[in-house]
């Protein structure tokens, strides 16, 4: 296992879940690889390819062929993003984490930035896209600060916007955290749980330009079961 320029032993590991996202690979990595060349760190990338259907694979096989620090674990059939992150986290090396969206929505520059924040003693930094949903404030702006809110008060972790992917971590207070559901979008709680110091920063979010977003209603009804779950546990 290498990361840049052969590291055995690299800084960040860059987890990226992947699935349907042929379009968008071969611009993602190239500002990816970009960004996180000029940090002066040494890192790794994780694509973890979740059951795709089109030709997301093969293009991945071919990045991974020409970057050495790029690395694809690839599932047989679709098990959903919290399981993708969960096997990338598993493989991960580096001192930080760093995951993110795969359909370009999430900028790679934002990553030096939760970084440099991480660095002023905080061990989870959380991405929040204040840009999104303009000009649908009623069916998707408002029905997100609402369900934002819920989680914050239930939690007793107040961030803006949960759902967000683009994030930050410290690996010692990941790596053992046990991912189920939905629960990804959680580990910034579950680290405050802990003692660990939880902080949230602006990104910057552009619409998706190709394929088709997973998100759904019914995606929101299991991230809802799973918070009350992931409480129970915690206070029981």
């Amino acid at each position: 296992m290498k990361g840049a320029h052969g590291n055995k032993n690299p800084y960040i590991s860059v987890i990226l879940p992947i699935y349907n996202e042929e379009k968008n690979l071969p611009i993602l990595f190239e500002n990816l690889i970009k960004e996180l060349s000029i940090l002066h760190h040494s890192y790794e990338i994780i694509a973890v390819d979740d059951g795709s259907r089109d030709r997301s694979v093969e293009q991945l096989r071919q990045i991974a062929a020409q970057h050495e620090e790029v690395q694809v674990i690839e599932f047989k059939t679709n098990f959903g993003q919290t399981a993708a992150l969960s096997a990338g986290i598993e493989r991960a090396v580096g001192e930080v984490i760093v995951s993110m969206d795969s359909d370009l929505e999430n900028d790679p520059a934002d990553i030096g930035r939760l970084i440099k924040k991480l660095d002023e003693g905080y061990d989870v930094v959380s991405g929040w896209r204040q840009s999104r949903w303009k000009g649908a404030f009623l069916t998707r702006r408002l029905p997100s600060m609402a369900a934002n809110w819920l989680i914050s008060r239930l939690t007793r972790v107040r961030l803006n916007d949960y759902g967000c992917t683009l994030k930050a971590y410290r690996a010692d207070v990941i790596k053992d955290v046990k991912l189920y559901g939905e629960m990804h979008r959680f580990v910034p709680a579950y680290a405050s749980w802990q003692g660990g110091k939880v902080a949230e920063l602006p990104v910057s979010y552009k619409p998706r330009m190709h394929g088709k977003s997973n998100y759904g209603m019914s995606r929101t009804f299991r991230v809802l079961l799973d918070l009350i779950v992931l409480i129970f546990i915690h206070r029981y």
